[in-house]
């Protein structure tokens, strides 16, 4: 496309979505793109792109409604009317002083349930909840969530009003986080999608493929050191993935919801014990319940009470060290500065497949043969 057809196709898109598109043109493109824009838009445009990606002042927006604190609201009732259109998600009008130095802020229902003749600063919030430009994206959108906010100011240094945030940008925010999470927990790159080329997705991939990889050869190792117990007694070759399968599944469980709770800020310092019980406690109930009737099944299936009572012990233990791990993985990862979802299904995985394997062959080995 030439550069009048690029800019005839930014024109309809709003600002942040023409900073994203800016931002993954060349240089030199972008260079002559923004020459051609009005300046005032330029400016904006070069300012959030100032910011780092994910931080409030990468995504907050300009339009801004402001008054003064000294204004009736009769007065802001026709400044509103005058203006015939508001910007998306406006809740509230913002009080600032002739420099923009904020001082609070104005709901709407404020100014329609107040006598017309008080001021707005007699009404106003004095004491708003505010963000810095520098400030973590994801941090703001728990803040809107605890708070229940639809907008809030976004201000300098000097505590002067620069843009605002409202709750379209958070939901953007959360549904990001959300999709790198998920991600992430698979094993995959932030940046790859459905449509990325092959040879993008197979670089993407390869580290945790190669470490699932190493992690299948060990589970195979385990099976093969029970050999001559598998050659004995054939149904236990079809009851490992049970054991396997409903281990890696606890784990997957309890990993998901700590992960969740890391990213919540909801677990607090010294909670490590009381997960750790409170999960393993969760597991024994579900062993001794789902242990028992897979026990149950494999006593009818087989004619053996000694087999089934493995498979009920093998089931139960399994579940306690995949409850375990899932809380103690995402913790560890903390504590080395990693991020705790990255691969953390393929490593709990992992862990309860070869420890599903050795403790069902180990417990047969040990009262069946």
């Amino acid at each position: 496309m030439s550069d009048p057809e690029l800019l005839q196709a930014m024109q309809p898109l709003d600002i942040d979505e023409q900073v994203y598109l800016l931002q993954h043109l060349p240089r030199n493109l972008t260079g002559r793109l923004l020459a051609t824009l009005p300046a005032e838009k330029r400016a904006r445009i070069r300012q959030i792109m100032r910011y780092a990606d994910n931080s409030v002042g990468s995504i907050m927006e300009f339009e801004v409604i402001t008054v003064r604190p000294e204004a009736t609201l009769a007065a802001v009732q026709r400044y509103l009317r005058r203006l015939g259109k508001m910007p998306e998600n406006t809740d509230k009008l913002f009080v600032t002083t002739r420099n923009k130095l904020l001082l609070g802020e104005l709901e709407l229902q404020t100014i329609l349930l107040n006598d017309a003749q008080k001021r707005v600063g007699e009404v106003m919030e004095g004491d708003p909840v505010t963000f810095q430009p520098h400030e973590e994206a994801e941090k703001v959108a728990r803040t809107f969530e605890r708070d229940d906010l639809l907008s809030a100011a976004v201000i300098d240094a000097d505590g002067k009003l620069i843009g605002r945030l409202t709750i379209d940008e958070i939901v953007d925010v959360v549904y990001e986080e959300t999709d790198n999470d998920l991600r992430r927990m698979g094993g995959l790159s932030d940046e790859e999608d459905v449509f990325a080329p092959v040879s993008k997705a197979v670089k993407t991939r390869w580290a945790w493929l190669a470490v699932n990889l190493c992690t299948a050869f060990i589970a195979s190792r385990v099976i093969d050191g029970f050999e001559h117990t598998i050659s004995q007694l054939v149904a236990l070759a079809s009851l490992m993935p049970i054991v396997a399968g409903i281990g890696g599944n606890t784990g997957n469980q309890t990993i998901t919801m700590i992960v969740r709770a890391m990213a919540l800020q909801q677990i607090q310092p010294g909670s490590f014990t009381f997960l750790i019980l409170r999960e393993m406690g969760v597991a024994l109930i579900n062993g001794l319940v789902w242990g028992g009737i897979m026990g149950a099944i494999t006593w009818w299936l087989y004619d053996d009470p000694q087999l089934g009572g493995v498979m009920t012990l093998a089931m139960m233990l399994n579940l306690l060290m995949a409850a375990m791990m899932g809380v103690i993985i995402p913790m560890v990862m903390v504590k080395l500065g990693r991020d705790p979802a990255v691969g953390s299904s393929v490593m709990i995985t992992a862990i309860t497949d070869t420890g599903g394997f050795f403790i069902f062959l180990g417990l047969a080995t040990l009262f069946l043969m």
